[in-house]
């Protein structure tokens, strides 16, 4: 049996800015693009299917009924069809390039159902603080998370990608909704803010633990943070850990963020030499995200898989 990590993908916003679209300050990101330009997300897909991606990660993470019902006009049910169409488009893309590469050569890819946080469709960067956390009920976080899930597992996501959680409360609510889909697997991913804590300041051990109630995740990890910090957030909670959950890593690119001026051109980290530690510390499942490329990945692949 293979045992080598699962090659994540890497930013899709960032290769569709590379490709010309202008995604900064839209409320809806690159679930616009759905609407707009379906053909260019698979253009993506494709490019990070060719570099070495065993996972394609759907572009409905700042995708919601409501988003999608006042940004673009949509009746409800033409957003759930919005929504389901993120898989649809990731699915045919996967079968598209298995349709041209020798099945023997790699594994079958699958397609993770992007769910964001609450934070992201308020689009003021609350995803990175959780602080609209405190003024929501667990039953209002269930609710609003509830029909995006539900569209995913319905358009037939292999899995669905929590992601970027910055708080306790709506990872509990996440794990909650996951129950109503039981045949559904997931994995659930926080933000982080430093070497033990994720974003809205509690210990990324305890976020651990609530991920270790569920029978149903595959994965519980950090994503859309700073790759030198993962591998000590790892270690401080690896004691919390159930042995058949394994973790799931994807950071940024290693440059730095400012919310006035945007991303900082600085030197990057090379996440890929990174990588060969989260490996060791038992990350089955690897990629990158903001600033994150085809060609990170390529360089991904080639050390993880040396």
């Amino acid at each position: 049996m293979d045992t080598s990590p699962f090659i994540l993908d890497g930013g899709l916003a960032t290769e569709l800015e590379a490709s010309g679209f202008q995604l900064q300050g839209d409320p809806l990101w690159s679930a616009r693009i759905l609407h707009t330009n379906p053909q260019a997300i698979k253009d993506v897909h494709f490019r990070y299917l060719q570099s070495g991606s065993d996972v394609i990660t759907t572009a409905t993470y700042q995708a919601s009924i409501e988003g999608f019902v006042k940004y673009l006009g949509l009746r409800p049910e033409e957003a759930q069809q919005m929504i389901m169409s993120g898989v649809q488009l990731a699915k045919e893309t996967v079968r598209e390039f298995m349709s041209h590469s020798p099945i023997s050569d790699r594994r079958e890819p699958v397609v993770a159902g992007s769910v964001g946080p609450y934070g992201a469709f308020l689009h003021d960067g609350s995803e990175y603080t959780g602080a609209y956390e405190d003024k929501m009920t667990m039953e209002e976080l269930k609710d609003w998370h509830r029909p995006q899930i539900q569209c995913l597992v319905k358009a037939g996501a292999d899995l669905v990608a929590m992601e970027t959680i910055p708080g306790l409360k709506e990872a509990e609510a996440l794990v909650e909704v996951l129950r109503e889909f039981p045949e559904a697997k997931a994995w659930l991913s926080f933000s982080c803010k430093d070497i033990h804590n994720i974003s809205s300041g509690r210990r990324f051990s305890e976020a651990v633990q609530v991920a270790c109630r569920s029978s149903q995740l595959v994965a519980v990890g950090v994503n859309c943070c700073p790759a030198p910090i993962v591998k000590p957030l790892l270690e401080s909670a690896k004691s919390h850990k159930k042995a058949d959950l394994r973790w799931v890593v994807y950071p940024n690119s290693g440059e730095g963020w400012d919310p006035k001026t945007g991303w900082k051109t600085e030197k990057r980290t090379s996440f890929a030499k990174l990588s060969l530690d989260w490996k060791e510390q038992g990350a089955l499942w690897i990629g990158g995200c903001c600033r994150v490329g085809p060609a990170d990945i390529t360089e991904l692949k080639q050390q993880l898989h040396a």
